[in-house]
């Protein structure tokens, strides 16, 4: 009588219970999203700006929007780097939809060239206490610094006062420098007249005079200290102005990947010319001795992994023409001898090439690596030239020249022609003067099947 109303129960309680569990697991996905919006991503570099990092840092504020994070912290180390890196980074952050924080850190550390402008560009600026930034003037492509002599002492320091570059190419890299970091000033409302003097000039400043003058935003001990001092600050996004909500953020750094870690080992200048190197010999050597496999495939990988690498890298391909030329040269004096001629001309070629190679300062070959390849390149050069004279100096031992000089008998008595024993073998000879039957006799000369024979002069 009871029991449809105890299933109608039943169905509605168990109803109910499902429409709870939902509403649990519901509220459980939005304050797992909310705890996840409400923490900061911290990415890391520190070193040369790069390819990797600048590959590192996009993909990082892209993980961030994906994790709708709260705030980018960006910790920087870097003496500068690649123009077009650091403008790749620049362009990802204005087009963030999350605020950026720039923070040079530890104490020690700088944002010197690009580092200092990837400062400006970010919505807030910071540094440890004991950091410093700027000298932002880019270096000269191709250029090779020089001391100026005693005459034109004068007209350098003015020069340098007014700093108007010589070279129209030069004004032209300056000029763009200085507006594209004002433009980065004026869109944050910092100094941006520090910030052209920093182009121009190449001036530096310490984390407190950075803060004195309004170049940088914040001085904060650690990051703790850095989300305290950023809380309630207003930032100017491309959505327009956003207030941050930094105070107890929970941080979670992001780790490069094993790709980004592999691209910055190969785009190691150090790296990429030894690659280079490696891959020039290894198939030098298999053409050499073919069929030896093992050198022409190391060969091989290492130098597409070496132009991959050259690729990425400011390279200038005049230098490494020069490099190519040397080595080519050094491998001609192994099979075509030239008494050195090829080999010294193939070390400077190459000493040249590795110097120039890299167009820009902070990627330059290592000079002690320079040289101790020039340096083993010598030695080997120096040990094929020892033993190309050796081989010229010594004495033929088979063959028709190493019968010259011997000595045999003579079979009979003649005054022109005749026979003599030479060699276990009879021979058809010619002398000018007589000589005897069992006399021995000198080769002097062969032609064909005869040799000119002069008797040997008996000791007194």
């Amino acid at each position: 009588m009871y029991l449809p109303h105890a299933k109608q129960l039943l169905l509605m309680v168990s109803c109910a219970a499902l429409c709870l569990l939902s509403f649990a697991l519901l509220l459980g996905r939005s304050s797992a999203v909310s705890a996840e919006g409400r923490s900061a991503v911290l990415l890391e570099t520190k070193g040369v700006i790069g390819p990797a990092v600048s590959e590192y840092l996009q993909r990082g504020l892209v993980t961030a929007k994906d994790r709708e994070a709260a705030l980018v912290i960006i910790r920087i180390d870097t003496p500068g780097g690649l123009d077009l890196a650091m403008r790749d980074i620049i362009q990802a952050i204005l087009a963030s939809s999350v605020p950026v924080i720039t923070y040079v850190s530890p104490d020690g550390a700088r944002a010197a060239s690009a580092g200092t402008y990837i400062l400006y560009a970010s919505h807030v600026a910071a540094m440890a206490p004991a950091t410093n930034l700027g000298a932002a003037t880019p270096v000269r492509i191709g250029g090779v610094p020089g001391e100026p002599d005693k005459q034109e002492k004068d007209k350098k320091e003015q020069e340098k006062k007014e700093k108007v570059p010589e070279d129209t190419m030069e004004r032209k890299i300056i000029n763009d420098a200085a507006a594209f970091i004002k433009a980065l000033a004026e869109r944050h409302g910092r100094n941006a007249e520090w910030a052209v003097q920093a182009v121009r000039e190449s001036v530096s400043l310490s984390a407190r005079e950075a803060l004195a003058i309004g170049v940088i935003d914040i001085v904060a001990t650690d990051i703790d200290d850095l989300l305290r001092q950023a809380d309630g600050r207003q930032v100017r996004m491309e959505s327009g102005v956003q207030h941050l909500e930094t105070a107890n953020l929970a941080v979670t750094p992001i780790e490069q990947s094993w790709r980004v870690k592999l691209l910055a080992i190969i785009t190691d200048p150090n790296i990429a010319y030894m690659l280079m190197l490696g891959g020039v010999l290894g198939l030098i050597y298999e053409l050499s001795n073919p069929g030896l496999l093992l050198p022409g495939v190391a060969g091989s990988i290492s130098l597409l992994l070496a132009l991959y690498a050259f690729q990425v890298l400011p390279v200038n391909y005049s230098g490494l023409a020069l490099m190519l030329l040397g080595v080519a040269l050094m491998v001609g004096e192994t099979f075509m001898p030239s008494f050195g001629v090829l080999g010294i001309g193939g070390i400077v070629a190459f000493s040249v090439g590795s110097i120039i190679l890299m167009k820009e300062e902070e990627f330059s070959i290592s000079p002690l690596l320079i040289g101790t390849t020039a340096a083993t390149f010598a030695v080997f050069m120096f040990l094929v030239l020892g033993r190309v004279v050796a081989f010229r100096r010594k004495r033929v031992g088979t063959g028709t020249e190493a019968m010259i000089g011997m000595t045999g008998e003579a079979v009979d008595d003649f005054t022109v022609d005749g026979r003599v024993w030479l060699l276990g073998e009879s021979w058809q000879a010619r002398s000018a003067g007589q000589v005897k039957k069992g006399e021995k006799v000198k080769v002097t000369a062969k032609d064909g099947l005869l040799l000119t024979v002069e008797k040997l002069k008996e000791d007194t």
